[in-house]
């Protein structure tokens, strides 16, 4: 017999987002559910009565239940649920929220809603909810009532994390979790006693306590295969320090991005090139029992695949968020603090277990590495042979500035170990600003900032180039393929007759003629041999800005990318 088939099983509401609710207040500690009568709530007040885990009390009146509730938060310590129906009855918990709001106390308000659909369509007890609540309480959340497929069920688990945690720490304060429910509401199913809702917790603030980064060393020092995940992040000495200590680690792989500026050591910085090199029937050896990550949004897609496929057993995320960020849908802590105050702190403790992880990574980098140059001497001209010639022979100590969607993808397959810095605006990946960015941050280097931006983004930021304070020491590369060609590396819109017409939407771009119009130094390179020739040229370029036009609009990038990533895996 199965052991789900084995597990005792309880009769309640059919409403599976009120159950993630219930467990995931279960499973943060919640005791106490103070609920009032009513009709919309009825899911919520029959999975409360049910669940032989939470102590629940039945006051009529929402104003007196709320108050009924403050006062067992301020007398425990601990939050508390207070559980009405829909329309009026939440706007009679504000007295008591107030009071909680500003004696900080951790009451949770949860209110049972219409569907939304509903909301200014005459229904009754129907009112606008969401938010109604905001000026009196930390943040508000909502939860559907019905759950569709695993995205849904991975938000819900997601939000009630979010919420109770949001209420518990820092200043602590009352949150509200507003809960649509549809018709109809009396409905029941058996669940597993006890539920499976995933306990994230949150840790620390500026400090971590010692006890705890010690139970975290131990963790982290035991665990045989441990992958250390770099987003976006800016410059930090302290913790390209603390990683290259970290790097010596047998158990520990380091994966950084481009924009990670995390040095360089043992660590792997061509992720895309490296994972390419793990075969399929050898994922699942390389995949980390333990992730921690740190740093902005990745670039990556390979890497986020790689992980969501093959989740690790526990996820770390650093970061002062006030939102929990579950990207690999497996989070279990976040850590509320710097990552070079964590590294540094975990360094001192930490001790290496023996393990052939990194080795085996480090292995398939040397193999990578291999590969690409392979590559590098059989490919003819294409966007990837550009990157090529032009990353390898950026100048020391250059800022550079990657602009989205190709530039930041391809930064992602070359060693970018001679800048000063990599940044690209990774926060939202849009295409509308990297110029202007670029041109700000020149101004306040002594050094040259290097852009190497595709030609919409280009175009679309071409305001960019009115600027009066471009600096002589601001160079930028326009790759002229024709626009657009990352729809041709991504499967569904690659795959469309539309796919010229409607993402692509190439332009013919007169790169000179901006160039001209501003009084950039111009070159231009459409063959190796013209790349090779000019660029001297433009890196010696000092009296004014320089621009450079690298037109690949002959070939075809995508099937040169494809190979690429062929060659790379073996085949």
């Amino acid at each position: 017999m199965r052991t789900e088939e084995m597990m005792e099983k309880i009769k309640s509401t059919e409403k599976e987002g009120v159950k993630i609710l219930l467990d995931g207040l279960v499973a943060k500690g919640v005791k106490h559910v103070v609920l009032s009568p009513g009709s919309r709530n009825a899911p919520l007040l029959m999975g409360v009565a049910r669940e032989n885990r939470l102590e629940h009390y039945v006051v009529l009146d929402e104003r007196s239940a709320a108050y009924f509730a403050l006062g067992m938060v301020q007398r425990s310590g601990e939050p508390v649920a207070v559980v009405c129906t829909s329309g009026s009855a939440l706007l009679n918990y504000a007295p008591a929220v107030s009071e909680a709001y500003y004696q900080r106390l951790p009451l949770l308000v949860v209110s049972a809603d219409r569907p939304v659909a509903w909301v200014d369509q005459d229904d009754s007890q129907t009112i606008r909810q969401r938010g109604v609540l905001q000026n009196i309480v930390k943040a508000s959340f909502e939860v559907a009532g019905e759950v569709r497929d695993e995205e849904e069920r991975w938000y819900a688990v997601r939000t009630v994390n979010d919420a109770v945690e949001c209420a518990m720490k820092g200043r602590r304060g009352p949150v509200h979790i507003n809960v649509p429910l549809h018709e109809p509401l009396y409905g029941q199913r058996e669940w597993n006693k006890g539920g499976g809702v995933r306990n994230i917790e949150r840790i620390g603030g500026n400090v971590i306590d010692s006890e705890v980064m010690t139970a975290l060393s131990e963790r982290l020092g035991n665990c045989p295969k441990v992958m250390i995940l770099a987003g976006c992040h800016l410059p930090d000495r302290g913790l390209q320090e603390a990683l290259t200590r970290l790097g010596e680690l047998e158990n520990v792989v380091i994966l950084s991005e481009t924009p990670a500026n995390t040095g360089n050591g043992k660590q792997i910085g061509m992720i895309d090139r490296v994972l390419a090199t793990v075969l399929e029937e050898e994922r699942a050896e390389y995949a980390p029992e333990l992730l921690v990550t740190f740093g902005g949004p990745l670039i990556s897609r390979h890497v986020k695949a790689f992980l969501k496929k093959y989740r690790p057993q526990e996820h770390w995320h650093i970061d002062r968020s006030c939102h929990l960020v579950d990207t690999f849908q497996v989070l279990t802590k976040q850590l509320d603090m710097d990552a070079g105050s964590f590294w540094k702190a975990l360094n001192q403790r930490v001790k290496n277990c023996h393990s052939d992880y990194a080795a085996r990574w480090q292995a398939k980098k040397v193999l990578s590495d291999v590969r690409h140059e392979q590559f590098a001497q059989e490919a003819g001209w294409c966007d990837w042979k550009a990157f090529s010639i032009l990353l390898s022979g950026i100048p020391q100590g250059t800022a550079l500035q990657l602009g989205n969607s190709t530039p930041a993808r391809y930064g992602q397959l070359f060693d970018c170990r001679q800048m000063e810095r990599v940044d690209a605006n990774r926060g939202t990946s849009g295409i509308d600003g990297a110029t202007s960015t670029a041109v700000g941050a020149a101004l306040l280097n002594p050094g040259i900032t290097l852009l190497i931006t595709g030609d919409m983004g280009f175009l679309y930021d071409s305001n960019a180039l009115w600027n009066r304070y471009i600096t002589p020491r601001f160079k930028m590369v326009v790759m002229k393929n024709g626009g657009g060609g990352i729809f041709r590396f991504i499967q569904g819109p690659s795959e469309l007759e539309e796919l010229e017409e409607c993402f692509e939407t190439r332009q013919k771009v007169n790169v000179r003629g901006y160039a001209d119009l501003y009084h950039f130094a111009f070159f231009r390179a459409e063959s190796v041999g013209e790349l090779q020739r000019v660029l001297s040229g433009f890196w010696a370029e000092n009296e004014r800005p320089a621009m450079l036009e690298i037109d690949t609009t002959m070939c075809d990038n995508a099937t040169q990318l494809k190979a690429y990533f062929r060659k790379l895996s073996g085949e």
